[in-house]
C-alpha cells in the first residue's frame, strides 16, 4: 500500500490525538476551578469550601473560587452544577441535607443525586449535639423524653426545613414515639439565638457551633448524634445509648461532586488533590480544631456510600413522616 507524505502526516496526527485522549488531566487545571456552595457565606459549608480551595489552589497553581448560591437546602446550587459542562471546572460542595434528605422531601427536584453527579470525595463529617435551655428541668435524654411526653408538642428549633437539625429532631421524635413541634429558622445562627434566649427550649446543633454556648453555661448538652462518642467530648453520651434508640445517627457531612460524565482522569485528579489538601498539616489540624472529622474518601467509596444512603434515607424519612414545612 502506497502512502503519500500528506497521508503519513495525517496518520501521525491522528495517532498523537488518540494517544492524548486518556490524558485530559495532564495539564488540568489550566484555568480557575469553581466550587459552587449551596449555602450562604460564613456557614460551615462555605468555610470548608474556602479552606479546601486555598490548599488545592496552592497544590495545583490555579485558583479554586467559591461561588455561593444559597437557597432551598442547597438544591438551587446542585441543579446549576448538574447542568454545567462536565469538564472538571465546576464542582459542587454537597451536604447530607442536599443530596440525601432533599430528594426524599421535595418530589419535584430537577436533579438526581446519583445519576447527575460524579462523587469525588467526602471531605468531612461532624455530629450534632442535643441541647436544652438551662431552664428545662432535664439533665438526661431520658428525662427530656419524659418531659416531652407530658408536654405533647414541645418545640424544637432547626436551621430550616430539610436540614440535618430538622431531620435529627423528627427522627428522634419518631423513634422515641414523641410529639415535637418543629420551629424552623433561616439558618443555624438565629435558631441558636432563640435557643439561648429560651424562646425555643430544645434543638440539635452542629458541634462546632454549639459547644461554646455549652461551655459558657448558656445551653446544656445532653447527647451527641453520632453512632460513637466524640473523641473531643468523651463524657457526652450518644443519643442512641442515652435514649436507648439503637440505630439513631444523624451527621452533617460535606463532599465534593462533579457533573456526571466528567472525564475519569480529570475526576481522579480532583479526587487526588482534594484528599492531599485535606491531609496537609495546614488543613487537617485546622478542620479538627473546628470540630470536623476529616474523612477524605475515594471516588469509589463515596459513590458506594451515595448509592446505599439515598434509598436508605428515603425510607427513614418516609417512616418518620418528615416533610418540608
Amino acid at each position: 500500500m502506497h502512502f503519500t507524505r500528506r497521508h503519513t502526516l495525517s496518520l501521525a496526527a491522528a495517532l498523537v490525538g488518540a494517544a492524548c485522549l486518556p490524558a485530559q488531566a495532564a495539564g488540568f487545571p489550566e484555568k480557575p476551578v469553581k466550587i459552587t456552595v449551596g449555602f450562604a457565606a460564613g456557614g460551615g459549608a462555605d468555610i470548608v469550601a474556602r479552606q479546601l480551595g486555598v490548599q488545592m489552589g496552592a497544590r495545583t497553581g490555579q485558583s479554586f473560587i467559591v461561588d455561593n448560591k444559597p437557597g432551598a437546602t442547597g438544591t438551587i446550587a446542585a441543579t446549576l452544577v448538574a447542568r454545567s459542562p462536565a469538564d472538571g471546572y465546576t464542582m459542587f460542595l454537597g451536604s447530607q441535607s442536599t443530596m440525601l434528605v432533599a430528594p426524599a422531601i421535595y418530589p419535584k427536584l430537577q436533579f438526581d443525586p446519583v445519576k447527575d453527579f460524579t462523587p469525588l470525595s467526602m471531605l468531612v463529617s461532624m455530629p450534632m449535639v442535643l441541647v436544652v435551655h438551662p431552664s428545662v428541668p432535664a439533665q438526661t435524654v431520658q428525662e427530656l423524653i419524659a418531659l416531652a411526653r407530658k408536654d405533647n408538642g414541645m418545640p424544637y428549633a432547626s436551621a430550616g426545613p430539610g436540614g440535618p437539625q430538622h431531620v435529627a429532631g423528627e427522627l428522634f421524635a419518631s423513634l422515641a414515639r414523641l410529639k415535637l413541634t418543629h420551629v424552623p429558622y433561616k439558618g443555624e445562627a438565629p435558631a441558636l439565638a432563640d435557643a439561648i434566649g429560651g424562646q425555643v427550649p430544645v434543638m440539635f446543633s452542629n458541634l462546632p457551633a454549639v459547644m461554646p454556648y455549652v461551655q459558657s453555661g448558656k445551653l446544656r448538652a445532653l447527647a451527641i448524634s453520632s453512632a460513637k462518642r466524640h473523641p473531643s467530648h468523651p463524657d457526652l453520651p450518644t443519643v442512641a445509648e442515652a435514649a436507648q434508640l439503637p440505630g439513631f445517627e444523624v451527621l452533617t457531612w460535606y463532599g465534593i461532586f462533579a457533573p456526571a460524565g466528567t472525564p475519569a482522569d480529570v475526576a481522579k485528579k480532583l479526587e487526588t488533590e482534594a484528599i492531599a489538601a485535606l491531609k496537609s498539616k495546614e488543613l487537617s489540624g485546622k478542620l479538627a480544631g473546628q470540630g470536623f472529622t476529616v474523612v477524605g474518601s475515594t471516588q469509589q467509596q463515596f459513590s458506594a456510600f451515595m448509592k446505599n444512603e439515598v434509598p436508605r434515607w428515603a425510607r427513614l424519612i418516609k417512616d418518620a413522616n418528615i416533610r418540608a414545612d
